[in-house]
């Protein structure tokens, strides 16, 4: 292997362009040139780049104690546990590094639950059609989605994929064997949709009907990203468990999942575990991001700009009908459809070359992930940035 050539697997198509540092909500490259960033890599850091408070626990908890074992008690885990169950559903949670694990940690918790009852032939888990739950085995399965499954292998058995936002669809899939159905409130990686209020709602009342479990993928909805602690909030509804990860630890390795008692009863010593999920380096920082998140009128800030932002889009789509088909999405969690004659990844290249940074999702879809912490000026930076782009661009662009 010559010098020059990469010896990380090549796994993403990387721009040769690297970061050097952050401040909030803008990155520095190390030509030194300066980015507004709403990727936050890809929704995960919350409070964007080299928050004071985050700094401080991670560097002072460092300098104490980063690794025991799960099998002492850790007093931040059991503090921040307290402080999600709080502010959910839940009476019950697991930590662990990531959201595919929290999704395989769900799958079981599924499963397990319906075992535990005399019921272990309910092991099926009906997903939906654009639904994106990591890159394991089993989640490349439960997504259905053909370019992350082919060259795998067989699928792992177990997921029944229906179509997003039919409920006929779903109901006929429900079998004798069906332990739960699984679904993001608002699809990330698939385009920016939400699901409609009515069918989140309708998803409980069939879960409730058919005895099995609602469990719902948290991973980039939750931790505030659309105004409120969770995505489902604004449905009115509680399911039985979630997964998160992403912005629950602002840049830190992540995830979570959090269950009522009744769902999480199958989980007990030795069905299942982590070496590093919930240590207390991760717990530190975890809290740190709680005491941003849960302060007075954090949230109701979000919802505020959140708003803002979706106005501004949609000015901008009434400017530029070529270039913007229309925008999707809630609170700090919104994409921006492209037009048939736009390639979304084309065009956050050159958004990229303006100095704004995003993110492609399915359906010709640009991701706007800014972190909480962006304020109605920085909205107004990003919106001349994609102003300025959309005027400059023409057919041949994409050519």
């Amino acid at each position: 292997m010559s010098e020059s050539q990469s010896a990380v697997m090549n796994t993403y198509a990387r721009s040769p362009i690297a970061m050097d540092r952050g401040e909030g909500v803008y990155l520095w490259d190390t030509d030194g040139r300066r980015y507004l960033d709403f990727y936050a890599g890809i929704a995960v850091n919350a409070l964007g780049h080299a928050h004071p408070h985050l700094v401080k626990a991670l560097t002072d908890q460092a300098g104490k104690l980063w690794h025991t074992t799960n099998l002492y008690t850790i007093p931040d885990g059991e503090k921040l546990a307290r402080r999600l169950t709080e502010k959910s559903f839940a009476d019950r949670v697991f930590f662990c590094n990531s959201g595919v694990e929290a999704l395989e940690g769900l799958i079981k918790l599924a499963r397990r639950y319906h075992a535990v009852d005399g019921h272990p032939e309910k092991f099926r888990v009906v997903t939906v059609e654009g639904a994106f739950h990591g890159r394991s085995l089993a989640t490349i399965a439960a997504a259905n989605n053909k370019k992350y499954l082919d060259g795998f292998g067989p699928a792992v058995e177990g997921f029944d994929n229906v179509p997003f936002g039919n409920m006929n669809a779903l109901r006929d899939a429900i079998s004798p064997e069906t332990a739960a159905i699984l679904i993001e409130p608002i699809q990330g990686e698939g385009g920016l949709r939400p699901g409609a209020l009515q069918y989140l709602r309708d998803l409980r009342a069939a879960a409730d009907e058919f005895g099995i479990l609602l469990i719902l993928d948290e991973v980039q909805s939750g931790n505030g990203r659309t105004g409120k602690m969770w995505a489902h909030e604004w449905a009115g509804i509680e399911p039985d468990a979630i997964a998160t990860a992403k912005g629950i630890g602002g840049g830190f390795p992540m995830g979570a999942i959090l269950a009522t008692e009744k769902a999480a009863r199958g989980l007990t010593p030795g069905t299942h575990g982590t070496t590093f999920g919930g240590n207390p380096l991760a717990m530190a920082v975890g809290n740190a991001v709680m005491d941003v998140i849960l302060a007075p009128g954090f949230l109701e800030g979000v919802e505020k700009v959140g708003a803002y932002f979706w106005n501004r889009l949609e000015d901008l789509i009434a400017k530029h009908p070529k270039v913007f088909a229309g925008n999707r999405g809630a609170g700090l969690m919104q994409g921006l459809v492209c037009s048939a004659d736009v390639t979304n990844l084309k065009f956050i290249d050159a958004l990229r070359d303006n100095g704004l940074l995003t993110v492609g999702a399915g359906e010709n879809v640009i991701r706007l992930l800014p972190p909480l912490i962006v304020e109605e000026a920085h909205i107004d930076e990003a919106v001349a940035i994609l102003d300025k782009t959309a005027s400059a661009w023409s057919v041949s662009d994409d050519a």
